[in-house]
C-alpha cells in the first residue's frame, strides 16, 4: 500500500493512494499513522480495506509527512561513492551517522524557508525508510523484516551551518522544514527490494542529481543492522540513507546554492515526487 497523510499542517488525517492514483481518506477507520500503526500486524490489516469505498480527498489537498509521532530522525552521510569524492572526503569504511531535529520534518511539497542570512542552502535527494518493529542488535539478514516501508526524502542542508559553525552536521540539517518526506510511504510488501530505485532531483528544471539506490555503499539492510548495534530503533523512526553526487556544494569550480524563488523537484519512481519552493 501507499500510505499518506492529508490536510493542513498539524491537522493531517490518514489516507492511502488507490489503484487509480486517487487519494482516499482513512480517518473513519483509523486515527492516524502513528508508530503503533507501523507494525506488521496493523499494516497487514490495512490491506483488507476496499479503498474504492472510502471518501475521495479533493485534488490539490496538501500532503504532510506520511507518519506522525516520530521519535528519532536519523540520517546517513556519504553513502554514495561519487558524492564522497565530490565532497573531497574519503570513502567511509562504516556508515556516517547524524541526526536531524524532529521539527525539520515536513510535507513533500511544503515551502523550504532558508534561515536568515543563508547563502549556502543545498539539496540532497535520498531514499528514506520507516521502522516497523523495535530493532536492537539485528543481523543484516533479518534487518529488512523491521522496515515498515520506504519514502522519498530531501535532506535540505545549510552548508555554512553544517561545515563552518564548529560542530556536528546536524546544525546545518535541522532547520524547520529541512526534512520533507513523502508523498507516501510504500509498504515493504509492495517494495521488497529497496536497492533498485531511481533518484532524480532538479532545480528550476535543471537536473542536478540522477542516480539509483543500487549505487549505495551501504544498502538499507546494512544500515538498519549497523544502527541497531549502538542504538535501539523504535517503530515510527525515520531513517534517510544518504544522497548521490550532484549537490550544489560539489559543483566545480563554483558551488551553486539555493536562493529564494528556486524550485526543487524530486522523483523516485514508485516513491513518487516532491516539489518545494524556496522562500
Amino acid at each position: 500500500m501507499k500510505l499518506l497523510r492529508h490536510g493542513p499542517a498539524g491537522a493531517e488525517k490518514p489516507g492511502a493512494l488507490d489503484a487509480n492514483g486517487k487519494v482516499r481518506d482513512l480517518s473513519l477507520l483509523i486515527p492516524d499513522f502513528t508508530p503503533e500503526w507501523m507494525s506488521p500486524a496493523k499494516l497487514q490489516a490495512l490491506t483488507a480495506i476496499d479503498l474504492s469505498k472510502l471518501p475521495l480527498v479533493p485534488e490539490g489537498t496538501r500532503l504532510g509527512a506520511p507518519v506522525t509521532g516520530v521519535r528519532q530522525f536519523v540520517a546517513i552521510g556519504l553513502n554514495y561513492r561519487k558524492h564522497a569524492e565530490e565532497s573531497g572526503l574519503e570513502i567511509p569504511k562504516e556508515p556516517v551517522v547524524f541526526t536531524k531535529a524532529l521539527t525539520s520534518l515536513a510535507g513533500p511539497d511544503d515551502d523550504v524557508e532558508l534561515p536568515e542570512g543563508s547563502v549556502a542552502g543545498d539539496w540532497e535527494i535520498e531514499l528514506g525508510f520507516v521502522i516497523g518493529t523495535q530493532c536492537k542488535r539485528v543481523s543484516v539478514a533479518d534487518a529488512l523484516k523491521h522496515v515498515a516501508g520506504y519514502c522519498l526524502a530531501n535532506d535540505v542542508s545549510e552548508r555554512d551551518w553544517q561545515i563552518k559553525r564548529n560542530g556536528q552536521w546536524g546544525k546545518g540539517k535541522s532547520f524547520d522544514g529541512f526534512g520533507p518526506i513523502g508523498p507516501w510511504l510504500v509498504t515493504s510488501d509492495e517494495l521488497p527490494d529497496p536497492q533498485n530505485i531511481p533518484l532524480e532531483l532538479a532545480v528550476n528544471g535543471e537536473v542536478k542529481q540522477q542516480s539509483n539506490t543500487a549505487d549505495m555503499i551501504f544498502p538499507v539492510a546494512e544500515v538498519v543492522s549497523y544502527l541497531s548495534q549502538f542504538m535501539t530503533l523504535l517503530p515510527g523512526d525515520v531513517v534517510i540513507t544518504g544522497t548521490p553526487q550532484g549537490v550544489g556544494l560539489g559543483i566545480k569550480p563554483n558551488p551553486q546554492f539555493l536562493k529564494r524563488g528556486d524550485v526543487m523537484t524530486l522523483c523516485a519512481g514508485v516513491l513518487g515526487t516532491q516539489r518545494q519552493q524556496v522562500i
